[in-house]
């Protein structure tokens, strides 16, 4: 069983800063890549962030210049520093990850994609 618990949503106003955390639990032997998404009410979920365990990222357009992803690979945690917050960022922020839960001699078993349950972000004054 593996778990992706998020933190750090709540509200702020524009130009604020936020920063979501999204700690992954459970039987992990490694993880290949951690992730945010976001979705909008009315929009279809889309790709903010995402990272993987040598630290590649990779940012939506929409994000880049104003949020960073990070990671902690000791504690399995993922993180997103938004900064000059905008109304138009106002979402469920989910975390998700693609992982191996277990090795037997070179076999992994993978899930590759493991999500959380969702942290809202408003952003209004």
């Amino acid at each position: 069983q593996v778990q992706l618990v998020e933190s750090g949503g709540g509200l702020v106003q524009p130009g604020g800063s936020l920063r979501l955390s999204c700690a992954a639990s459970g039987t992990i032997f490694s993880i290949n890549a951690m992730g945010w998404y976001r979705q909008a009410p009315g929009r279809e979920r889309e790709l903010v962030a995402t990272i993987t365990s040598s630290g590649t990222t990779n940012y939506a357009d929409s994000a880049k210049g104003r949020f960073t992803i990070s990671r902690d690979n000791v504690k399995n945690t993922v993180y997103l520093q938004m900064n000059s917050l905008e109304p138009e960022d106002t979402a469920v922020y989910y975390c998700n990850a693609d992982l191996i839960t277990r090795r037997v001699g070179q076999v992994q078993y993978r899930l590759p994609e493991v999500w959380g349950q969702g942290t809202l972000v408003t952003v209004s004054s």
